[in-house]
């Protein structure tokens, strides 16, 4: 029995000491990744990952199953990522439930099932998986499978963001680029948001995943403060108030800095003042200070700045209490993007606030303030996976990220699929899964997916043919979005009468509208009214000189049933001619 028991000791400290190991090698992995400046030393990481795995470390077995998904180290395999899902699911892995419950959703190497998908994902959410909650907020909002129920998505939203505000009041959050592949920009940096970072963010951007090029950033601020940049001294302040890689946290140097870029009147300068007081930080504690400094960088505009008066209204901070201030200074600061303002903005309308009570207003608020969480930052990797060919691996991301509720991720997925490169869906269910995409995406208001729906039901792409629905939704996406491209299907609808009454007059106006509303129609718009304006004048001159049945049947029977194509083709050389004799 002692004997027994002794083996028992060894057996379970051999045990502790291989989940040790596992533990050491996934912490090993983390450091790694977060050091890594190339694709190597990324897989050198994901090496130590699987050598965890193994160990049966479930941290690690995760890493290595959304590698395997999402093909972040050259290798997707989505089998072997559904395998470890799997039996990461039976071991209670929430991240293992949310991945399960989206490639049952979308129907990826799983079997297209959305009862089995709303159940992983209830089961996500109830452990805590952020994107689980996210999807059912989404889901609720937008009666996705389940009864529409605003109370509903509010709860899911709300927890989201609660833990997005938490993250953004520590530090600063990078906005992150998201590219629409229907644009098709050369690269990222055509999009002037990655442009319009200013360089401390960048590398901010960089620190944050273990990169010493903070240090050149600190360089460059503290040769351009000598030179006298005022925004160089107040960001080499919130370095010196946040502490970083660089330089260690200092209150005093902060307040230096600070007080030397407010003294030149800048907005951040005075807005870090502001918040040394407001905080006590360097400084006695005054709120009296801080909402001078506060209000000062406000009305220059700086959205920081705008906040901080808001929260001290809405907390009463060092003075009365006053919602309706509150409220103004959120809002003006979420013009600009303010996180935190969008929060409170949301937590206003969420309990009445200040504002009368809106559920819808709140969701959606919460909804732009969940979308700032680190999940964003696959628009990224996504984007630069396409760019690279890597068709499945950028489709498996965009997707998750549309289950999510991201419109440009609906828009973008929608996109590859339709151009069917992707591998990981039958060619079948590509039509119908983009129209469905593309129709999440125009209920959140892209004018260029509402064209798309209609130009499904135009063509009978993913559905049957419709010409009625068609005209309805370029419709909506003229007179909602005055979208050109709408305008001009529409007016072509109306001149030949496909699902709507034949009405040339309307059709005439519609094509003026379009290339008024954009240069590129202009063309297009020319030759459709030449056409529309021949035809109908030859059908008159024929009307007038002989019965018309008579002349319908003798021009389709001699020419063909497109006769009007047939006599545009020989009127545009002939107008052509006219023109060069005239300029001649």
């Amino acid at each position: 029995m002692v004997i027994g028991c002794a083996k028992l000791k060894i057996q379970k400290q051999a045990e502790k000491n291989f989940t040790d190991e596992g533990d050491q090698l996934f912490k090993m992995g983390i450091k790694v990744l977060q050091q890594s400046k190339s694709q190597k030393q990324k897989e050198e990481a994901y090496l130590l990952f699987a050598k965890a795995a193994d160990m049966g470390n479930l941290k690690a077995m995760e890493k290595m199953a959304d590698a395997l998904l999402f093909g972040n180290f050259g290798v997707q395999n989505i089998t072997a990522a559904i395998q470890l899902y799997e039996s990461l699911a039976k071991e209670g892995s929430c991240k293992a439930q949310n991945a399960l419950g989206f490639l049952s959703s979308y129907g990826i190497g799983m079997e297209y099932d959305q009862a089995k998908a709303l159940i992983y994902y209830t089961f996500g959410s109830a452990g805590g998986n952020m994107m689980s909650q996210m999807i059912l907020g989404y889901r609720y909002l937008s009666g996705i499978n389940v009864l529409q129920n605003c109370e509903v998505a509010l709860s899911y939203y709300k927890k989201v963001a609660d833990y997005i505000a938490d993250t953004f009041e520590k530090s600063e959050g990078v906005p992150v680029e998201k590219v629409r592949l229907t644009e098709r920009p050369e690269n990222l940096s055509s999009n002037s948001e990655i442009l319009d970072w200013d360089i401390y963010q960048y590398y901010k951007f960089l620190a944050e995943r273990g990169d010493v090029q903070i240090q050149k950033a600190l360089h460059y601020f503290l040769k351009a403060a000598k030179a006298g940049s005022a925004n160089a001294m107040a960001f080499i302040g919130k370095m010196y108030l946040e502490g970083n890689a660089a330089v260690p946290q200092n209150n005093t140097t902060a307040f230096k800095y600070f007080s030397m870029a407010a003294s030149k009147g800048n907005a951040i300068g005075l807005h870090g003042l502001g918040l040394l007081y407001f905080r006590g930080k360097g400084v006695p504690l005054n709120y009296a200070e801080a909402l001078k400094y506060f209000q000062k960088a406000a009305e220059k505009g700086w959205p920081d700045a705008q906040f901080q008066l808001g929260f001290m209204y809405y907390s009463g901070s060092g003075i009365w209490k006053d919602y309706k201030l509150a409220f103004k200074y959120f809002y003006l600061a979420s013009q600009s993007g303010q996180p935190l303002a969008i929060y409170y903005l949301a937590k206003m309308y969420a309990t009445g606030t200040g504002v009368v009570r809106s559920c819808r207003t709140a969701v959606e608020l919460y909804k732009g303030v969940c979308e700032l969480g680190h999940w964003a930052e696959k628009f990224l990797t996504a984007y630069f996976a396409y760019k690279d060919g890597d068709i499945d691996s950028s489709l498996v991301q965009y997707a998750l990220l549309a289950e999510m509720g991201y419109e440009v991720a609906q828009s973008n997925s929608a996109f590859i699929l339709e151009s069917k490169k992707a591998n990981i869906l039958e060619k079948e269910k590509m039509y119908p899964m983009a129209l469905l995409l593309w129709n999440r995406a125009a209920i959140q208001g892209n004018a260029f997916a509402r064209v798309k729906i209609g130009d499904y039901h135009y063509y009978g792409y993913g559905t049957k043919k419709d010409y009625q629905t068609a005209a309805t939704h370029y419709s909506i996406a003229a007179n909602k979005y005055h979208n050109a491209q709408a305008m001009f299907n529409l007016a072509y609808m109306y001149e030949h009468g496909l699902g709507i009454t034949k009405d040339i007059h309307l059709a005439r106006r519609l094509y003026d509208m379009a290339a008024q509303t954009s240069p590129d129609a202009h063309i297009p718009v020319l030759f459709a009214i030449m056409k529309l304006e021949t035809t109908h004048l030859l059908r008159d001159i024929l009307f007038f000189n002989f019965t018309t049945r008579w002349n319908w049947l003798k021009l389709d029977n001699t020419i063909g049933a497109h006769w009007d194509l047939f006599v545009i083709g020989l009127i545009v050389p002939g107008l052509i001619l006219l023109l060069r004799n005239h300029h001649g």
